[in-house]
């Protein structure tokens, strides 16, 4: 096993988050932008701002469309927009399909993807997979490790 490095790119956050002595309302900084995250009303928040899980959507998202329209420029398809939308919910082990792990719940993202453009139908099906493998799926799709210091 590899030593850690005492240098690596986690320590400097990328994102910063602060929360107040009460409520959930909380500041995200990214570098020089700024927004805000909160808890709807009817679970004790202000709704000043996008749940947590609705920002992991919204960077599933991004990242989904930003690939997309990446893959499609360099190919010089004529994409005109791609709009995606997404939900998710809780799946218990018995509401699953076959092959899918079988312990505990699991959040299940829907991802419904809307490519314009006059594209031929291979293009369009390119697209949808180029879309499935965008950075931020991947990783959600992988192992993921957080540490806290």
């Amino acid at each position: 096993m590899k030593p850690e490095s005492s240098k690596s790119t986690t320590d400097t956050p990328s994102v910063a988050v602060t929360i107040g002595e009460s409520g959930y309302a909380s500041q995200v900084r990214v570098r020089n932008h700024s927004l805000r995250a909160d808890e709807p009303r009817t679970v004790g928040g202000t709704d000043s701002g996008p749940t947590p899980y609705e920002l992991l959507l919204a960077s599933l998202g991004t990242c989904v469309a930003m690939t997309t329209r990446m893959y499609a420029d360099r190919k010089g398809w004529p994409l005109t927009g791609v709009s995606v939308n997404l939900s998710q919910d809780r799946v218990h082990a018995e509401d699953r399909r076959e092959g899918e792990r079988a312990s505990g719940p699991v959040l299940r993202i829907t991802k419904r993807l809307e490519l314009r453009g006059d594209l031929a139908e291979e293009q369009r099906s390119r697209l949808m997979e180029i879309a499935d493998r965008c950075p931020v799926q991947r990783s959600l799709l992988s192992e993921i490790q957080i540490r806290t210091v």
